[in-house]
């Protein structure tokens, strides 16, 4: 009987000190709250006199800074906003068109798309009706020919950078997709009326002729290679890593990274299940590409805008581990919070030594890498 009364207290004391281990990430989370408070700190002292972060013609810079502020875990978010964000969200607003777009040098989709995002990332009411409008902005700039519903043009149901110029893309279709994902919530309730919605069965359409599976995209190029199947490349028939020959005779054109991480975004934010082929297919090539010293098939090019489309496709999947090729797995949150915390620069900034995509901008770079951090950082369980 006192063996039994001792193996109870030594079990009830044994899962007690359990309940008190912290979780495997918890060092971590530390850093990355000490990481983003730098990294916005330096943000906060490249903002305009006139509220604005860099290049005024480009709204998103701004937007993707106060997403940046917004987001941080250190925020007071039941105080009066600090001034950066109060004078940051003034200006934003400030450069919204009669369409409904906030943009201000073209790219309305891009920086539309942008700026929604932060607006919703501020929580304030507010700024609803100008949600409402930009959301009807990204509605309205989706891809269909000739208005015929029927996704015949490889570019239906997409969306390009704005007033339909030449063609959709990935990037732009899954930064739009985002934005009314996140901003669903504003027009729930019925409150701002009857408002229109994106035809998502043509979006998915899209995102599925944008990826390397043959049995849900008849595109010549789509190849089941080894290499290329379930990645993503950047349009129907485009892609920025090159094109594959294939020993049947055929050309794929490659799959990389930043767009994979973003048409597994698209395809949760369209609600796509879990178990659907091409979910399966792009976390598959993910896995067998899984890296963090490149931009799978890109190399160093665009790197950082790979970290943030990685830090939020993989806590949208409910992704606690990444199954890799050999059958191991991943803790991309250890992974990718490690690398990024070791690039961060004694300022607080960070930046990119290739400059292609913009990313020899530092405002830029540090606002996505903030945001990629925030993303691990609130996904971490608690």
């Amino acid at each position: 009987m006192k063996l039994l009364t001792s193996l109870l207290i030594l079990g009830t004391a044994i899962g007690s000190a359990a309940e008190k281990v912290p979780g495997r990430h918890e060092s971590l989370k530390q850093e990355i709250r000490q990481s983003i408070a730098r990294g916005n700190a330096w943000l906060k002292t490249q903002q305009k006199p006139e509220g604005n972060w860099d290049d005024d013609g480009l709204p998103a810079f701004t937007a993707l800074a106060l997403t940046a502020l917004a987001r941080d875990p250190s925020l007071d978010r039941k105080a009066p906003f600090p001034e950066p964000l109060e004078k940051g969200f003034t200006w934003l607003l400030a450069q919204q068109k009669e369409d409904g777009g906030i943009y201000n040098r073209g790219l309305s989709v891009y920086n539309t798309a942008t700026a929604v995002t932060a607006l919703v990332a501020s929580g304030r009411e507010a700024y609803e009706p100008a949600i409402v409008k930009a959301r009807k902005h990204l509605i309205g700039e989706q891809w269909d020919i000739d208005k015929k519903k029927e996704t015949d043009n490889p570019n239906d149901g997409g969306v390009g950078y704005g007033s339909k110029d030449d063609r959709a893309d990935m990037s732009n279709t899954y930064l739009a997709i985002e934005a009314l994902a996140l901003s669903k919530k504003v027009i729930e309730d019925g409150k701002h009326g009857d408002q229109p919605d994106l035809d998502w069965d043509a979006a998915v359409t899209f995102i599925s002729r944008c990826q390397n599976l043959e049995e849900t995209n008849s595109s010549e190029w789509a190849s089941n290679d080894p290499k290329n199947k379930g990645g993503f490349i950047y349009g129907p028939n485009e892609t920025k890593a090159g094109e594959e020959k294939l020993p049947n005779g055929r050309t794929a054109l490659r799959s990389y990274g930043s767009m994979s991480y973003a048409g597994l975004l698209s395809f949760i934010y369209a609600k796509v299940s879990a178990d659907d082929p091409r979910v399966v297919a792009v976390k598959e090539w993910l896995g067998k590409n899984y890296t963090l010293t490149e931009n799978p098939g890109m190399g160093s090019q665009g790197i950082y805008y790979y970290y943030q489309t990685m830090s939020k496709a993989l806590t949208a999947a409910n992704v606690d581990k990444l199954k890799l090729a050999d059958g191991t797995e991943a803790d991309w949150r250890n992974d990718l919070g490690h690398k990024i915390l070791a690039a961060q620069r004694e300022n607080g900034s960070w930046l990119n030594d290739n400059g292609r995509w913009m990313e020899s901008n530092p405002v830029l770079v540090t606002a996505y890498t903030v945001l990629s951090l925030e993303g691990i950082y609130d996904s971490i369980p608690e």
